[in-house]
């Protein structure tokens, strides 16, 4: 099996209940998109890779699809397994995928590609999807054309390092790629609401290479991420806020 990303390894490890506490579910587009772009039924074998602790996982679900999921840190496994009891959930990386030959309809990575964006993992997700079969890609990215989110943003960057992300567009790299179709796009508006400790302080303490980090500069980035609440109207003294984002969808269809 193919090693995991440092940041992924470590950080997921520690911080996997504020990851699922602090990190957004998806708007209600993508469950048209699901249906419309990828096809997706109840007659469709889905493989979700790096699924983590099953955000999407339930999404993936509810189109009465038969999902197995792939997730490589054993503490998001865990998380996983009880948020999402009916997909098979196995132990893997996408560029060892632990299934046969063209055995899948439709390959998802939510939240994920960025951090197995090589020729190797693409290899692979041809490799087990079926002739026709699609791969789709999809995030929860912030947006920052919202000031607080910029600068939230501007805290968390010096200390990425050259961890795998998906604003480094790094991943795009790979396509257009041999064997599949046209790379199709779309963006629907979100947000994420809630107490400002869960959908601000949790989001950023879960993000990989923070998590990873020792004790001391965590609290000390919390300390920073309080201060930027207390001096931003429309956050200070709020019991509820809503973080904004923009969910991309990409989606291509492997040659029939």
């Amino acid at each position: 099996m193919s090693a995991i990303h440092p940041s992924a390894a470590k950080g997921y490890a520690k911080k996997a209940e504020a990851y699922d506490r602090g990190r957004p579910d998806y708007p209600s587009e993508v469950d048209q998109w699901l249906i419309d772009d990828l096809g997706m039924d109840p007659s469709s074998a889905v493989l979700e890779l790096g699924a983590g602790t099953g955000k999407f996982t339930r999404r993936l679900l509810a189109t009465g699809a038969s999902v197995t999921a792939v997730e490589p840190v054993p503490a998001m496994q865990a998380i996983l397994r009880l948020a999402a009891p009916n997909a098979e959930t196995i132990v893997g990386t996408a560029e060892d995928i632990p299934l046969n030959n063209e055995t899948i309809d439709i390959v998802v990575c939510a939240q994920s590609f960025h951090w197995f964006a090589t020729p190797t993992a693409l290899a692979e997700i041809d490799r087990v999807l079926k002739p026709g079969g699609i791969l789709g890609l999809v995030w929860n990215i912030r947006d920052e054309r919202t000031g607080w989110v910029a600068a939230l943003s501007a805290i968390m960057a010096q200390f990425a390092g050259e961890t795998p992300r998906y604003n480094t567009g790094n991943w795009r790299r790979l396509f257009p790629a041999k064997g599949f179709g046209p790379f199709q796009e779309k963006h629907f508006a979100h947000g994420h609401t809630g107490p400002p400790e869960q959908v601000i302080v949790d989001r950023v303490l879960s993000i990989s290479f923070i998590a990873a980090l020792p004790l001391a500069q965590q609290q000390l980035i919390e300390t920073r991420i309080g201060d930027l609440i207390a001096a931003t109207p429309s956050l200070a003294g709020k019991d509820e806020v809503t973080f904004p984002y923009e969910t991309v969808a990409h989606s291509c269809t492997k040659a029939g």
